[in-house]
């Protein structure tokens, strides 16, 4: 049995400039692992989800995702989102950082 060839497909999101999320880059393999590696470098969050990665996939580069899956990606970013602001917050909290509102 034969493993599954590692697939990835990043996302980029400028309100300013597209109306939905744009596909960066895709690959499966040796082009999945160099953009994984570029994210983790990056420090951008990376999500396991073969299923959207498949669906992505079928998406040309610097082409905006299709109408169907905004919701899920929306669903992704605020998911990342959340991870960002909890990270900040740590960070904070490291340094002694107390916000007052």
């Amino acid at each position: 049995m034969s493993e599954e060839r590692k697939k990835a497909v990043a996302l980029s999101y400028d309100a300013a400039v597209h109306e939905a999320p744009v596909v960066k880059a895709k690959g499966a393999g040796t082009a999945a692992e160099a953009i994984i590696a570029a994210a983790r470098q990056h420090g951008v969050p990376i999500r396991k989800d073969p299923s959207l990665v498949e669906l992505l996939s079928k998406v040309e580069i610097d082409n905006t995702i299709p109408e169907a899956l905004y919701a899920v990606v929306a669903e992704l970013f605020a998911f990342l989102y959340q991870l960002d602001q909890a990270a900040k917050q740590e960070e904070e909290r490291k340094r002694g950082d107390f916000p007052i509102s």
